[in-house]
């Protein structure tokens, strides 16, 4: 992943910087690597160019919901961009279109948007920018639907946010992942075992193409591949027959085998997504210890992906994508998400935004390459 180079397409006028005065952020979803970054830019970028105030909302659309906020300054984002996590706390349960409340000793969903939106304009925000992934910007397009100037920011460790070619974090649980799959090898090795290393993503397989390519895995099973479990046996037989005593495997949460469905760990009913993936990796391991006598392990990276520092790439991609939003609430480009096409930053309709994920293509470039050296998609 090389850095992006930083361009300026949308002009920055003054007359118009000097209308805006206030500008409020907010990250929602699952916490990421980078976040930090991106507040820090916008402070920073907002108040020594528009000599702006910073409102932010506590733990995403839960903050606005229930009123809570803080001024940031640029003394509040000092030392921040190597933090993982974000300062302003996060929610992926908080839809202030269908908000969990309890109600006469049941739980139901509400719709709590008019409350959110007066809260917002009681604030006299001009802008608001929220970070976050596909949930976070498809709630974010229906806010700027009912009249609320904003701007989006790409966040999710996935890569899955439609209309942008990354998002910042992703690169860190590439990273993460990676080390998983490194240190894999020598246990796998000394044991002769097959070792099963999950990683997120949800329903796209960005993490583990990424990861299992640059951790040079034998088999990856992403979602967009449903899998054939003849083949998969066969690939680790066939390995042995070659004097290969041992097996790497990555494989995406969402990973599925053909005719069949995803494994699902738990059903979160108060989550905006309430189908929890999870427990692939041990299903897989059952049946392949069961079919081929070799022992299997299996790890699950989980939440590791999420947390610690982020990378140098995803601190520079988080401050430039910032910037940028704040180009764009200069330019009074509301409704619309700072992405990344070919290289360049670029503006993205929300509208666009909230279609749906973005996943591994099938001719995408790395699964040409990780089949011409012999990587098995499981088909």
């Amino acid at each position: 992943m090389g850095l992006i180079v930083y361009n300026r397409p949308f002009a920055i006028e003054r007359y118009i910087m000097k209308k805006i005065k206030k500008i409020g952020v907010l990250t929602g979803g699952g916490d990421c690597p980078g976040l930090n970054a991106v507040i820090r830019a916008i402070v920073k970028k907002a108040t020594q160019e528009g000599d702006c105030e910073i409102i932010g909302i506590e733990d995403g659309f839960e903050g606005m919901i229930h009123n809570r906020h803080r001024k940031l300054n640029s003394e509040d984002v000092s030392g921040i961009l190597t933090l993982g996590g974000t300062i302003l706390g996060t929610s992926n349960r908080a839809n202030p279109f269908k908000y969990l409340v309890k109600e006469k000793g049941g739980v139901v969903f509400k719709d709590f948007s008019r409350r959110a939106i007066k809260n917002l304009k009681n604030l006299k925000i001009d802008c608001l920018v929220c970070i976050g992934g596909d949930g976070t910007l498809a709630i974010s397009h229906r806010l700027a639907r009912e009249g609320i100037p904003l701007v989006g920011v790409p966040k999710t460790i996935d890569n899955d946010v439609w209309g942008t070619d990354i998002t910042f974090g992703f690169d860190t649980a590439v990273h993460i992942a990676t080390e998983g799959v490194d240190r894999l090898h020598t246990t796998a090795e000394s044991h002769h075992r097959v070792m099963i290393l999950e990683v997120m993503g949800r329903r796209a397989g960005w993490i583990a193409l990424y990861a299992g390519l640059a951790g040079g895995g034998d088999i990856i099973l992403i979602p967009e591949i449903p899998y054939d479990m003849d083949v998969v046996v066969e690939k680790i037989k066939e390995r042995g027959k070659k004097g290969k005593k041992f097996t790497i495997m990555v494989v995406a949460e969402g990973a599925k085998a053909k005719g069949g469905d995803v494994v699902v760990k738990e059903i979160v009913k108060d989550a905006s997504d309430p189908v929890r993936l999870g427990g692939v990796s041990f299903a897989l391991g059952k049946d392949i210890e069961k079919r081929t006598g070799i022992e299997t392990r299996n790890v699950v990276m989980g939440h590791l992906q999420r947390g610690g520092s982020p990378t140098a790439f995803d601190r520079i991609l988080g401050t430039q994508l910032g910037s940028k939003a704040v180009d764009l609430i200069w330019a009074r480009n509301f409704g619309f998400m700072a992405g990344v096409c070919e290289g360049k930053f670029v503006k993205v309709p929300l509208s666009k935004v909230a279609r749906g994920q973005k996943l591994v293509p099938l001719n995408h470039v790395l699964i040409k390459t990780a089949r011409s050296i012999g990587i098995c998609f499981g088909v």
